[in-house]
């Protein structure tokens, strides 16, 4: 076996981990916007030409907007997709069960923390910050493919995120405390999630011919295309409310969009695909298929 997960041990980790909403985030609560929200190595908005770096913090913080914006939105597809998955199973593994329950509970969680943030970022930031959407329609459009290749999707997610608050958000010193600080509870939870979620695509793939396995690839790559055009969309909205707030039109515009989309396909995608434990998972699936994984990297490096 290429890890040592189980529904039990998980479980076990996942209640310890647990913290309630008040304790990262109070409803009333105001953000700092005289400080960056997100890192630099995923907002990027200091190579950005022809902002000062006044203008390169309100847009690093419509850009930490966007990435709890977004992540809400895949947690609203990850929450039935987890209910589908565990109502087949509901007399049989009370571990199993309980840990997939208890994954959709905290999902939810999430989803009302990301709530609480948008709704504290649009008390203090001066102009409205669209952003892609509907969410029904986007987990709509996530939740029709093959099963599998829906699991793939959150299992890079999941790696993802641990690796943004590791490698990036952790350690650096020039963010918010208190966006470092939900991020950091939100990790908590994340960790135990991404051992679930690697134990569901293990059931997933199990007995799958090559062809099927490779039909649920092509449709990973499908629900990635459809995400990609929205990280275009929102990149676009992101340049428009940074030019209500700051008075004036951007001379660079395509530039700057084209380097934003491109940031946040390094944030949403790119950072998954390359993680180690995304690459175990597709190796013990059919080492044959990493290679078309890897091929997509730099697109979005």
């Amino acid at each position: 076996m290429y890890h040592d997960f189980n529904y039990e041990a998980t479980l076990a980790s996942s209640l310890r981990a647990q913290w309630q909403l008040d304790d990262v985030l109070r409803e009333d609560q105001e953000l700092d916007f005289s400080r960056n929200f997100m890192p630099e190595s995923l907002a990027r908005t200091r190579a950005v030409e022809g902002l000062n770096p006044f203008e390169q913090r309100l847009l690093n913080q419509i850009s930490a907007h966007q990435y709890l914006c977004i992540f809400g939105v895949v947690e609203e597809a990850i929450l039935p997709f987890l209910l589908d998955h565990a109502r087949p199973h509901l007399m049989e593994d009370d571990w199993r069960v309980r840990a997939l329950l208890n994954f959709a509970g905290e999902e939810a969680k999430h989803i009302h923390l990301f709530k609480r943030y948008h709704s504290a970022f649009v008390r203090g930031f001066p102009v409205e910050c669209e952003m892609i959407g509907p969410s029904e329609a986007i987990g709509a459009e996530i939740l029709r493919h093959d099963p599998l290749a829906v699991a793939l999707v959150i299992l890079m997610i999941e790696w993802m995120t641990q690796q943004h608050y590791l490698g990036s958000i952790r350690d650096d010193g020039d963010i918010d405390p208190l966006f470092k600080s939900l991020m950091k509870f939100h990790w908590m939870e994340e960790a135990q999630h991404a051992k679930l979620d690697t134990l569901i695509v293990d059931a997933l793939a199990e007995g799958r011919s090559d062809a099927e396995i490779d039909k649920a690839v092509d449709e990973f790559f499908e629900i990635g295309a459809f995400l990609d055009g929205g990280l275009k969309q929102q990149a676009t909205f992101n340049l428009h409310a940074l030019e209500k707030v700051i008075g004036r039109k951007l001379p660079n515009r395509e530039a700057i969009e084209a380097q934003q989309h491109q940031a946040a396909r390094w944030t949403y995608v790119g950072s998954g695909l390359v993680h180690e434990r995304f690459k175990a998972t597709l190796k013990s699936i059919s080492p044959r298929i990493v290679a078309r994984f890897e091929e997509a990297e730099p697109v979005f490096a």
